[in-house]
């Protein structure tokens, strides 16, 4: 069984949710707190597997709370959230979804099956990033040809790559750069742990993303550290979702 933990501090958004778990069998609830003070004494005293909790409460933030637990107490989170955008940050804290208020049944029953799958790799001990057979082969720098010059940009320097044709385009800083290879390419090349595939034309480094929007469609916005704006298709935030909580917590 999972153990949930609801935290809300709105009577109606917790009954809600509360509702919705009641008809899945493989849930058990566990805790049911009103505010960050009180779920920060619950969930120390008696740890849950999953909390489904509100960002903004007063006094004690949701995010606060789960920074406050000690890691081995610190359950995965699925954020309720009345706003579009959540900070990166939150994945470093177990944080595997978001549900905008009011809370969409589909939306909450995929954001319930990310957390099964979390907690069932969790359990078998398996890490969700594809281990490379050659560690030592995943591409570390690009050699760039500008005339008759070779350029070495390192792949950490790298921000992004978009596709031009069967070439990309690498942004490292104010500095682009083409290389003779097609997208689809370096994905497989690219460290997985580093980079990931947003969209078809475009990798991110997942270090440099400092905000999630979501759309209606379930495409999302992002925008990395520097403001740079870049889609995310639907065919890949489940995987972005997933390297961005694995990247900020390691495996248990």
């Amino acid at each position: 069984m999972i153990r949930v933990a609801v935290i809300d501090d709105e009577p109606l958004a917790r009954s809600g949710v509360i509702a919705r778990l009641s008809g899945c069998e493989d849930l058990v609830l566990a805790g049911e707190y009103i505010d960050g003070p009180s779920a920060l004494n619950g969930l120390g005293a008696q740890p849950v597997d999953l909390a489904f909790i509100d960002i903004q409460m007063p006094g004690m933030s949701g995010l606060d709370v789960l920074t406050a637990l000690a890691p081995a107490d610190r359950p995965l989170a699925i954020l309720l959230t009345a706003h579009d955008s959540f900070a990166v940050q939150a994945f470093s804290l177990n944080a595997v979804d978001y549900l905008l208020k009011p809370v969409d049944d589909s939306r909450f029953a995929e954001a319930l099956e990310r957390a099964r799958q979390l907690l069932a790799w969790r359990r078998r001990g398996q890490v969700d990033v594809p281990a490379s057979p050659h560690p030592d082969a995943w591409l570390e720098r690009f050699s760039v040809r500008i005339g008759r010059r070779a350029v070495y940009v390192r792949a950490a320097e790298v921000e992004w790559i978009d596709a031009d044709g069967d070439y990309a385009t690498l942004h490292a800083g104010s500095r682009t750069y083409i290389v003779r290879e097609s997208l689809h390419r370096l994905a497989t090349r690219l460290n997985p742990a580093q980079f990931v595939r947003i969209h078809r034309s475009a990798i991110v480094r997942l270090d440099q993303i400092a905000e999630l929007q979501p759309l209606t469609n379930r495409d999302a916005v992002l925008r990395l550290k520097d403001g740079t704006p870049l889609r995310v298709s639907r065919t890949y935030i489940d995987a972005l979702l997933t390297r961005l909580h694995d990247a900020g917590t390691p495996p248990r």
